[in-house]
């Protein structure tokens, strides 16, 4: 820990060789080489090449550039071209949907000032940011964004917004006192950190540490050494895939040796071998994962979610537990008055929220509470002109108080001001209205009450009265300010000992409002069997208040703090699980104590997705399952991210993880679609063998089919736009095998039936009606592009039968249409029926094989009956 807090100015100054003139000029490069520059390290992360290296890399595309090196081996070159022309078609696609969000991303980066205002050689100037040396002099203002970490020298009235560092949503009073070595980052008044920004007042400072040395650099570094977690698509498939490649490999072997122990030709041999590992192989399943991402990843930057990248779409449908920031995610991140208590227990209830001035207040003799919002409105140093806000979270919501209340100051002329001090914890305002002068003034309980010797509506001076009140609206989670108001005499100037004798008036509870549509998102998650936790750096009881309020807890038992977190984070890992597994409200916490959480969250099986916005929040966001920072952001949280909230509201939040869902199972739909049919291929291919039957099908056949007919209807899938009932599902288990009981029943019986029904049909065309062999597999083909134009209607819904799936796929049913279509203009146009080795088949006969089709629809509603009744 750097100490810079614990020491005097003229040690400062010694320390780093430095003075009120600043440092001089010539040393500038001397410190860049001690000390480093005053920047951040860039990663490149998202750069193009590493997107497109990233989606070569996919163990499916490796598997299809292996069929492709087998085909030129044995001669397909046809082959070869068409898988390579897919998987250019998905790096393509894949590429450019992940570079499009990134490119969402750098947009939304916030724009920060170019230049500083600092003193070097003795003279005022502007310099780069990136050009901030340790020991520059710098000067600071109200609306300034920090850019260092710097120690103060002076100050006035200077109040910092540090939620970017600490997550605490209220303004940070600083003091250029000496401060004891041991005191915590987040105590530290008389230092600003770098990304923090100035709300009031101004100040000077000595930049005492760049860029990697910075508080917020040390989160980077942080982060750095954060594991990446994958998503469970891509763990799910990376298993599939190397199960595909041992079961082609293996039957691959097999049929080599029997048809050699046959004494085929070794070229038909090959041949028959590369038939049928394209009739196994799912070439279309590369891009039909890609386009059910990409389509699920539009549908969630409609509702607000952007996705850096594609797997992270169905990541989101995989969580079990949200682990989301308070401050401006669950709430407004804007104080709000919500209650006004006079000193006689009248109470006034506020409605509203944030800055916004459509709210009223209600209670008895209203002018009272009139009265007070009147004190808060001259008493007051914030701005506000149209949209614009300038100056301190309570000062903003005294005057919109002062707005809902209609508080008019015009007949009031304001004559002198003590501006708010930390010391003082007051401020003081001198004003005369109908000729008599008055003092008010606003602050703390204690200090408030020292400067009064009466209280408004009470016959005695009831200290412990309003001492008690001002405690339980503390305990409610309010921030708590005092007013009080009395008649002065008049002078021509004003100090601190003018305030005296006044009349306590009343206090104002204030707190960060939740947004109203989270708390029904919460009920949602809740229905869907997802936890929510809140991670705060915010005051225990105010936690608690919004903890209850979104109605996520009414225990306090479920609150814990930063020093117990610390506490248990001692006794080891068991004890600290077992410690987070009973808290559901976490507050104070410290950016390394909310990874430690996050951590010990995915120990417990949980698949974990975190929000935030701010710098403390990064390492947290970099180590979750699915991190999701907010659009108004800091640019490591997006950074650090999978996922950027562009409303930094928690019912998007919600939206994204049921797209999730549907995206997880309109995949599953695909698989059970693409490996049922391959199946299919496979067996009616290995019983023609077994028979001593030729093939039905050719390699550039069964290539036709899974790429044109499966891969039409396994995009068409893609569009699917979920059953209702998902929305209430529990959460499936990050651990959950892509195979599960279900999918492996639909893909067996589906696969065997299919497969019997055309060998069947094989059979029936050869030894029965005694066609050619050249002729007939025009038959297979057809009967082929029918039945699996039919079974793609079973693989809408797992579930439910065809005929009440209620949700409309208009691209479904072209899909079904195009795809017949093709298959005729196949048959029927010279050149392709040459290219693809087939022959016309009459109308008529396309009608039986359509009833012969059929018999799969029957097949798998019977399942799907059996298996609802089971």
């Amino acid at each position: 820990m750097n100490k810079f807090h614990s020491i005097s100015k003229e040690e400062l100054y010694d320390k780093l060789n430095t003075s009120e003139n600043g440092i001089k000029s010539n040393e500038i490069e001397k410190r860049v080489d001690k000390y480093g520059s005053n920047k951040l390290p860039d990663n490149n992360k998202h750069s193009i090449i590493k997107i497109i290296i990233s989606e070569l890399l996919d163990p499916i595309v490796l598997l299809l550039g292996v069929a492709i090196i087998v085909s030129i081996i044995v001669g397909e070159y046809v082959d070869a071209i068409a898988i390579f022309v897919i998987i250019l078609i998905d790096l393509i696609l894949g590429t450019y949907e992940e570079n499009k969000a990134n490119n969402t991303i750098e947009a939304l980066s916030k724009l920060v000032p170019d230049d500083v205002k600092v003193k070097r050689d003795g003279k005022d100037m502007l310099v780069d940011v990136s050009e901030l040396v340790v020991g520059d002099l710098v000067y600071l203002e109200s609306g300034d964004k920090v850019s260092a970490d710097m120690r103060l020298i002076e100050e006035h009235n200077l109040t910092v917004d540090e939620s970017i560092l600490t997550g605490e949503s209220l303004s940070v009073e600083k003091d250029c006192a000496t401060l004891k070595e041991n005191t915590e980052t987040s105590s530290q008044i008389n230092m600003v950190f770098a990304g923090t920004t100035i709300l009031t007042g101004r100040a000077k400072a000595i930049v005492t540490s760049v860029g990697s040395n910075t508080e917020i650099g040390k989160i980077a570094d942080t982060i750095k050494n954060t594991k990446e977690e994958k998503s469970p698509l891509t763990i799910r498939i990376d298993k599939f895939s190397k199960q595909i490649c041992r079961l082609i490999i293996v039957l691959a072997i097999i049929l080599f040796i029997l048809l050699s122990s046959k004494n085929m030709p070794m070229q038909e041999v090959l041949l028959s071998v590369v038939a049928l590992a394209v009739s196994a192989m799912p070439e279309g399943l590369p891009l039909a994962l890609t386009m059910a991402l990409t389509i699920a990843s539009n549908k969630m930057a409609k509702k607000k979610v952007v996705a850096k990248k594609l797997e992270a779409v169905e990541a989101m449908g995989s969580c079990t537990v949200i682990a989301s920031d308070k401050t401006g995610t669950l709430t407004v991140n804007e104080q709000t008055a919500k209650k006004i208590i006079l000193p006689n227990d009248s109470e006034y209830e506020i409605s509203g929220s944030g800055y916004e001035t459509e709210g009223k207040v209600t209670g008895e003799n209203i002018h009272h509470a009139k009265e007070i919002a009147l004190l808060g409105v001259l008493n007051n140093e914030a701005e506000i002109v149209g949209k614009k806000r300038i100056g301190d979270s309570i000062d903003l919501a005294f005057l919109v108080l002062g707005m809902k209340l209609d508080a008019n100051k015009n007949n009031i002329k304001i004559i002198d001001t003590i501006p708010y001090e930390s010391q003082n914890k007051y401020s003081a305002v001198f004003y005369e209205k109908n000729g008599e002068t008055y003092c008010t003034i606003k602050g703390s309980i204690e200090v408030v009450l020292d400067y009064c010797k009466s209280i408004e509506g009470l016959k005695t001076f009831n200290k412990n009265k309003v001492e008690n009140q001002n405690e339980l609206l503390s305990k409610d989670g309010y921030r708590v300010i005092a007013l009080a108001n009395g008649k002065i005499k008049k002078k021509d100037n004003y100090t601190e000992e003018d305030i005296k004798d006044l009349t306590f008036i009343g206090q104002v509870g204030f707190i960060d409002p939740i947004r109203e549509e989270a708390k029904g998102a919460i009920k949602s998650c809740k229905k869907a069997g997802i936890k929510v936790l809140m991670i705060t750096g915010d005051h225990p009881l105010t936690s608690f208040k919004i903890a209850k309020d979104l109605e996520l807890t009414d225990n306090y038992d479920y609150v814990t703090t930063s020093s117990e977190v610390e506490e248990y984070i001692g006794k080891g890992e068991e004890i600290f699980d077992e410690f987070v597994k009973n808290k559901i409200v976490f507050s104070r916490v410290t950016p390394i104590q909310k990874l430690k959480i996050i951590e010990s969250l995915k120990r417990s099986g949980e698949f974990v997705s975190v929000t935030g916005d701010g710098v403390n929040d990064a390492p947290a966001l970099h180590a979750a399952n699915v991190g999701i920072s907010m659009g108004s952001g800091s640019d490591i949280a997006k950074e650090s991210s999978k996922m950027v909230l562009m409303d930094d509201n928690f019912k998007s939040i919600v939206n994204a993880i049921f797209e999730g869902r549907v995206a997880y199972a309109n995949i599953r739909k695909i698989i059970y679609f693409l490996i049922s049919c391959g199946l299919a291929e496979v067996m009616f291919f290995v019983l023609s063998i077994l028979l001593n039957l030729p093939v039905p099908l050719l390699a550039i056949q069964l290539l036709w089919l899974n790429v044109v007919t499966d891969g039409i209807q396994d995009i068409a899938l893609s569009f699917e736009s979920g059953e209702e009932s998902i929305k209430n599902d529990k959460p499936r288990s990050p651990k959950e095998n892509l195979f599960d009981k279900t999918l492996i029943q639909e893909i067996l019986l589906s696969g065997i039936s299919i497969g019997l029904i055309v060998f069947g049909v094989w059979v029936f065309l050869l030894k029965v009606m005694m066609i050619d062999t050249y002729v007939a597999r025009g038959y297979i083909v057809i009967l082929m592009i029918i039945i699996q134009n039919i079974h793609a209607f079973n693989c809408r819904s797992e579930k439910n039968s065809v005929f009440t799936i209620k949700q409309a796929n208009p691209i479904f049913m072209f899909g079904v249409l195009g795809s017949m279509i093709l298959g005729i203009l196949m048959m029927e146009v010279p050149i392709l029926s040459v290219f693809l080795k087939t022959s016309p088949v009459p109308y008529m006969h396309i009608l039986y094989l359509l009833s012969v089709g059929f018999v799969i629809l029957i097949i798998m509603e019977i399942y799907k009956m059996i298996k609802s009744r089971n």
